[in-house]
Formats: C-alpha cells, structure tokens, sequence
C-alpha cells in the first residue's frame, strides 16, 4: 500500500532517441525489434489499468446506474 508521504514511482523524462550514424543494418534491425517490444510492453500496462479502472468502475457503480 503506498500512503501519501512516500515517494511514488517517477515517469520516465522524454525519450531520447539513439544517434544512428554508423550503426550496422542487423544492429539496427535489433533495435527496432526492442523499440517494438517496449511498445508493446508500454501498451499492455495501459491495457491493464484500462482493464482495472473498468472493473472498479463496475464495482462501485450503483444498482440501476
């Protein structure tokens, strides 16, 4: 349980993209294939308390609403 004086988790700062220059294609291509699976890993976080908000939504909905 988290109360109100202790620190909660920081958002990252703003993405900072990678310099490219000189890169190799197969390190490139790895790249993009871990910049595709943070996003997908960003997007099932916000899918699940997408997911938890609707279920206490539910839950604290009053009868008939």
């Amino acid at each position: 349980m988290i109360f109100e004086d202790e620190p909660r988790p920081r958002p990252r700062t703003a993405f900072q993209p990678a310099l490219l220059e000189g890169w190799a294609e197969d390190d490139l291509r790895t790249y993009i294939g871990e910049l595709r699976a943070e996003i997908t890993r960003a997007e099932a976080a916000i899918a699940a308390r997408a997911h938890q908000r609707a279920a206490a939504e539910a839950f604290f909905r009053k009868p008939g609403g």
